[in-house]
């Protein structure tokens, strides 16, 4: 007795039962929940320093701070005006973003030269790299003997301490931007017959631009911590020697003023960047917004 069967390919296919596990999930997962950090908040970063700002008003208008020990938001602004009015804080912070600029545009055109070197040779690497490693591990303060008895405690001193300081950060990441450029982009300029000179201002730039950008965050507030050692090392001018003189004075208000502009510049700086950052990686899709 013949049997009738379905022709190939018409055969009825086993239904595959989704997991128990699985269908548990779809019923609990939302449709178009967003995984991401969201939309970016206008004026976000400064909600945090708000915050900051009213916890010390507050704590010190109820006399929880007390302000022998660290003086008023309205203690150090009146003392902010008084020091602009005679003319001593634009004359300190003249001093201090000199000494800053200095270090940090040596620092930068030192880190970057020394990782492009580094970057794109094997001898350079071999020669370059180890040292700035064993710099990297040893903290620019504890050079600052061996740099004192060296250059003395002029200005020398003070800007080649800030070089150091900036010189590590802008080589580390600049140097892993060059090494982490994809390889078939080399592969691809090689193939159409790139030069020299094209080769860099075409593929390794852009690539380690991303690298270069965030090393020179770290490097523009690194200026203003080293600067705050080196001039309250025998200065006799710039805003950390204000500050050591206001600490032997017993001045609370005046040191906190220092502090505060201390931390507006280093804050400021690293906004200025993140903005060019934000411009010259426009190209880029990321969770940054």
């Amino acid at each position: 007795m013949s049997t009738l069967s379905l022709p190939q390919g018409l055969t009825r296919r086993p239904v595959a039962r989704p997991a128990p596990g699985a269908a548990r999930a779809r019923r609990t997962a939302r449709p178009g929940r967003r995984l991401g950090p969201g939309r970016p908040l206008r004026g976000g970063t400064l909600i945090g320093l708000g915050a900051l700002l009213a916890v010390w008003s507050v704590g010190s208008a109820v006399g929880l701070i007390d302000q022998r020990t660290l003086s008023a938001p309205w203690t150090v602004v009146t003392t902010a005006a008084d020091l602009v009015a005679d003319g001593r804080l634009q004359e300190h912070l003249a001093v201090s973003a000199g000494r800053a600029l200095s270090g940090l545009a040596l620092g930068v055109l030192a880190g970057t030269v020394l990782a492009v070197v580094a970057g794109l040779s094997r001898w350079g690497e071999a020669l370059v790299d180890g040292p700035v490693q064993v710099k990297r591990a040893i903290p620019s303060l504890a050079l600052l003997p061996l740099l004192i008895l060296w250059l003395g405690i002029g200005e020398t001193m003070k800007v080649v301490t800030i070089l150091l300081g900036v010189l590590i950060p802008v080589y580390i990441h600049t140097h892993n931007g060059l090494r982490t450029i994809d390889a078939r982009y080399v592969e691809l300029a090689e193939t159409v017959g790139l030069t020299r000179w094209g080769f860099l201002t075409r593929v390794v730039l852009p690539g380690a631009l991303p690298g270069f950008l965030l090393g020179l965050r770290f490097a523009v507030t690194g200026c203003w911590l080293a600067l705050v050692v080196v001039e309250q090392i025998n200065g006799t001018a710039g805003i950390g020697y204000m500050m050591e003189l206001a600490r032997t004075y017993g001045q609370t208000d005046v040191i906190v003023v220092g502090l505060v502009l201390y931390g507006i510049l280093g804050y400021g700086s690293d906004l200025l960047v993140r903005l060019v950052q934000r411009r010259a990686l426009s190209w880029r899709r990321t969770l940054a917004g």
